[in-house]
């Protein structure tokens, strides 16, 4: 595990922010360049909040940028409110507010849909700041006289009126605008923000709200835009309309993809290249019109050559820089053989009950459960039960419709008839992340991991969605600070024996270790009823052997039902089978029944008698 050193990364910030305005001079950085760069990176982390760790990009952030900012400078201006901070933060509370009804509309709609209803709003937005509010926001020629901050302090009064005072208000700012970021990317939603960008679908099997963690990720985004639009006003004197064009957004974009997006500094390096470009073409080499094109064929280069940005750069350079030393695994490899891996000896994880019902006979029970795809019937009136404590197999040719009756069971497709009860409860037509907050949840056929975290992070998240319910607003809560996670995650990590490669990438994983991590996964939830898709699929035959011993550990005190075309390690495992051809319950009985019955054989047209027999 890495060396932990708290408040490293704010302490360091706290130091080149005061470093900067002796520095960046000698660079050829004017004050009121350094100034409108700080402006920029707090703009920014809110968009790199919202695209770099959820994944949303959104081209629409001038609507409240420019939102928080006229209404900050209409208080100031217009209503001669004389509280120049407090202004600035009821201009960011509004910005959120709008941010939070424009979000419930545009977040309907994921990847370019979603980019292009930004699109459309930060459009609207400049229209209506031109016309139909021009005599609030000054139309086309901004709201001036917007006044510097003041502060009286009882023997004298702090004022900010001077290019290098405003930058140590600014710079105040930023510094609390940073902290607040690096708490929420350290708390349990943004762990949750960031397997939402790698892997929505995953998020929400595991118990998450992703809606309400998007829109919240949304609004965060949107109050930084107004506070930031609010700092802008009163540095300039001046709320320029410009706050709201299209082209404010686009620029955004572009600095944190050129400092790198998911790194929360990124913004803050893109507008440092950005602005020291735009100003050094115009400038200094006076190459009037055509500055633009010169910056975007850099921005290209830069995009092409460096695709994790500058500061994604250097975090990959750190990291080959501290692991330089460290003896490489050949692939598939694994630390723990099977000699020393006795999933046996692991203290079982318990399964959770969240329901009334009785905790003896059925716990799953569906009734007349039938999936119609427009003119195919994938699944016709299955009757399926399944009683407490039981491992139940379940087996078919290829096309019987095993998969499509898994996903009807948690829920991710509604059935077309039929109906489902769990632990007493109707499940039929529920979400799929309601019904693991339930206790039912399911490992994948194909993996369905979040690739670019690590192996803690992965079993971290799943945990949560246990030991937080679906949807909490804990923003500023240390991951470390959740009762029980950390123990949850280490004794799932030990259960599917990947306890030393906790802190590896997920993408640096053999196969085989992908596989059970799947598994632990759903795992980390605790869930009385557990659903396998073909766990054994692509495993090495020792690989199927640790595994089988892995799923007999974790039946103890749990529920399971299972899939796989491995028919020797799937008899070996489960007491009943349930066997499905074209969509219909064929037959059901015991493994040694199964063997010998004359249907099962016809089913498979002969391929596998040899092997049942």
């Amino acid at each position: 595990m890495n060396i932990k050193r708290p408040y490293l990364v704010e302490l360091l910030t706290a130091i080149a922010l005061i470093l900067a305005p002796f520095v960046l001079p000698w660079l050829g950085f004017s004050p009121s360049t350094i100034n409108r760069i700080l402006i920029w990176g707090l703009f920014g982390l809110g968009f790199d909040i919202l695209f770099g760790y959820t994944g949303l990009l959104s081209f629409g952030q001038s609507a409240f940028y420019g939102t928080g900012g006229m209404f900050a400078a209409y208080l100031l201006t217009e209503a001669n409110f004389p509280y120049v901070i407090v202004a600035i933060v009821l201009g960011a509370v509004v910005a959120g507010v709008v941010g939070y009804f424009i979000g419930l509309i545009a977040l309907r709609r994921t990847g370019i849909y979603f980019a292009m209803i930004t699109v459309a709003i930060a459009e609207v937005f400049f229209f209506v700041e031109f016309n139909p509010l021009s005599a609030y926001t000054g139309g086309e020629n901004g709201l001036p006289g917007v006044p510097t901050p003041a502060f009286n302090i009882g023997f004298t009064v702090l004022k900010f009126g001077s290019d290098w005072t405003m930058y140590v208000f600014l710079a105040f700012w930023y510094f609390i605008g940073i902290v607040i970021a690096l708490r929420i990317v350290r708390s349990p939603v943004g762990a949750i923000l960031s397997a939402i960008r790698d892997n929505p679908l995953r998020a929400a099997a595991l118990g998450h709200n992703i809606h309400g963690y998007k829109l919240t990720a949304f609004v965060v985004a949107a109050i930084y835009a107004g506070f930031a639009g609010g700092l802008l006003g009163t540095m300039q004197g001046f709320m320029p309309p410009d706050a709201f064009m299209f082209d404010t957004s686009g620029q955004l974009v572009m600095q944190t993809a050129i400092g790198g997006a998911g790194t929360l500094f990124g913004p803050l390096v893109g507008a440092t290249v950005w602005l020291y470009l735009s100003d050094f073409f115009q400038n200094t080499l006076h190459l009037g019109a055509t500055w633009k094109l010169v910056l975007g064929i850099v921005f290209v280069l830069l995009v092409v050559f460096l695709r994790r940005g500058i500061v994604g750069a250097i975090v990959d350079l750190c990291r080959v820089a501290r692991n330089g030393t460290k003896a490489v695994e050949p692939v598939g490899f694994t630390t723990t053989g099977t000699a020393s891996f006795d999933p046996a000896a692991i203290k079982p994880m318990p399964a959770r009950r969240r329901g009334n019902g009785p905790a003896s006979g059925p716990i799953l029970h569906a009734t007349g459960l039938s999936k119609r795809y427009g003119g195919l019937l994938a699944n016709s009136d299955i009757d399926f039960s399944v009683d407490h404590g039981e491992m139940r197999g379940i087996i078919g040719p290829n096309g019987a419709g095993k998969s499509t009756f898994f996903r009807m069971l948690t829920c991710e497709v509604p059935p077309t008839s039929g109906k489902i009860v769990f632990e007493g409860r109707d499940i039929t037509g529920k979400s799929v992340t309601d019904v693991c907050q339930l206790g039912l949840t399911k490992s994948y056929q194909i993996n369905q991991l979040f690739d670019r975290l690590t192996v803690r992070r992965n079993l971290t998240i799943a945990a949560l969605g246990e030991t937080r319910g679906k949807f909490r607003l804990d923003l500023f809560k240390s991951l470390h600070n959740v009762v029980g996670l950390d123990e949850q995650v280490e004794r799932t990590a030990a259960l599917v024996n990947l306890t030393s490669r906790l802190d590896t990438p997920v993408s640096e994983l053999a196969y085989g270790e992908k596989r059970r991590l799947e598994i632990g996964l759903a795992l980390a939830t605790s869930p009385s009823l557990l659903l396998l898709d073909e766990p054994l699929a692509g495993m090495s035959p020792r690989e199927r052997i640790e595994t089988v011993a892995l799923l007999k550990s974790i039946a103890r005190g749990r529920t399971m039902i299972i899939i796989d075309h491995d028919m020797d390690s799937l008899f070996e495992l489960v007491a009943k089978v349930t066997v499905l051809q074209e969509g219909k319950v064929l037959v059901e009985g015991t493994p040694a029944e199964i063997k010998n019955n004359a249907k099962v054989q016809e089913a498979y047209l002969g391929g596998v008698h040899g092997e049942m027999a």
